[in-house]
């Protein structure tokens, strides 16, 4: 997290300020420290397992961050063919990256398979029967694994619950078996393993226990059923502190869990994303204007719901700080966008201190889920995006300019 130095606010060991007057704002920040540690932290719980960490490109999909993770060492977790694209570019190993998604179209599934990907996670019948004449026809055999729905309902918020009865995603916890056996009669198919996503932003353990005990029964009736299973994919999910009096489960206290479930020869796969990436970026805002309406205080920035999203689709929580604290009476104020919706806000009834116009703001903890889910929504040009290391900063994404708005029309 950011940390304050006197009254400034600073990432690693350069001042937001500082950044802000370089790069202009609204800008996303990250600090490669952090993104390092919390990857070396997975690799860590990996211990002596055998396995894979794949990071969830969907929620930070920038190419020097990808890069970078993958020198690491990570493989990739992807969900479209444009994100096998951008792993590729980034210099993914083929073979550390895996393909979910429930809607994988023919071309997307041809793409993979020349690129000779590390396994798909399939999620219906119907794909698998797309997926066997796509191999057939290109003459590649398809590795898989099944994404099997175990029926868990994690506290998390009701959008991003993935392995509940009746979501869209994965093969009914019923079906799983015959789902193997369906499989196992594919000539273009090799079957590697067993996939299972419960959802994302999870701080409850016994979530992924429950889950891991249910997927242990399957792998033990296929196994009896002659179909070996080399691999355990337990997705990601596990959340981060977004508040003070939030507690989030290290990696290692996940391992500590799944691990005892299953044998020992089990390789296992981790597909984090948000434990990565999430508080190691955050967005930096500048004050436009204050207010005082109905008796409620203001302060409207140059960030809107089309930069961060995640407010207003999940009603989430950001801590937001000054980057320059003053001594100053806090007062409840809601933190808004100019964006003309009335669900465009930051955060709402926060107690901040006096902040002057043209001051400066840090949305903390939106390195997930911020810059990948934003849009040109009212035109407004994307941000720029900016790596810290130390005490230096690189420019990873230049800001769009308003003729980029218009690069794609004819």
């Amino acid at each position: 997290m950011p940390q304050f130095e006197g009254n400034d606010l600073y990432i690693e060991q350069v001042k937001l300020s500082d950044i802000a007057k370089k790069y202009k704002t609204s800008t996303y920040v990250y600090s490669k420290s952090k993104i390092v540690t919390n990857f070396e932290n997975y690799k860590k719980a990996l211990g002596s397992r055998e396995g894979l960490i794949c990071f969830a490109c969907k929620t930070n999909s920038n190419g020097t961050i990808l890069k970078l993770l993958a020198k690491l060492g990570a493989g990739a977790d992807t969900t479209s063919g444009g994100e096998i694209y951008r792993c590729l570019k980034a210099d993914f190993d083929p073979s550390k990256i895996v393909y979910a998604g429930v809607g994988k179209t023919a071309e997307e599934i041809e793409y993979a398979l020349k690129s000779r990907i590390f396994m798909f996670n399939v999620e219906s019948f119907e794909e698998l029967d797309a997926i066997d004449k796509i191999a057939a026809k290109i003459k590649i055999k398809a590795k898989i694994a099944f994404r099997i729905n175990p029926h868990v309902d994690p506290d998390t918020h009701s959008y991003i619950i993935t392995g509940k009865k009746g979501t869209k995603f994965g093969i009914p916890y019923e079906e799983a078996v015959k789902a193997y056996l369906a499989a196992k009669q594919k000539k273009n198919i090799e079957i590697l393993g067993i996939h299972s996503h419960i959802g994302s932003q999870i701080l409850d353990i016994d979530s992924f226990r429950l889950a891991a005990q249910k997927i242990k029964k399957i792998v033990n009736i296929v196994e009896k059923n002659g179909i070996k299973l080399e691999y355990v994919n337990f997705g990601g999910g596990l959340g981060i502190e977004y508040k003070k009096d939030q507690k989030a489960p290290s990696p290692k206290q996940l391992t500590s869990e799944l691990f005892p479930v299953f044998d020992e020869n089990k390789k296992f796969i981790f597909e984090p994303g948000r434990s990565i990436i999430a508080n190691a970026g955050h967005l930096l805002v500048k004050v436009i204007y204050r207010k005082i309406s109905g008796g409620k205080s203001f302060l409207i920035t140059d960030a809107g719901m089309n930069d961060l999203i995640r407010p207003t689709l999940y009603e989430a929580y950001h801590e937001i700080l000054p980057v320059k604290m003053t001594n100053d009476k806090k007062v409840k104020t809601d933190v808004v966008g100019p964006i003309c919706e009335s669900g465009d806000f930051m955060g709402k009834d926060r107690m901040l201190p006096f902040v002057e116009q043209g001051g400066y703001l840090l949305i903390t903890c939106a390195g997930a889920y911020g810059f990948a889910m934003s849009s040109e929504y009212n035109s407004r040009p994307l941000l720029a995006e900016v790596l810290v290391n130390g005490d230096k900063t690189m420019l990873i994404r230049k800001r769009a300019k308003y003729e980029d708005l218009l690069l794609n029309e004819v």
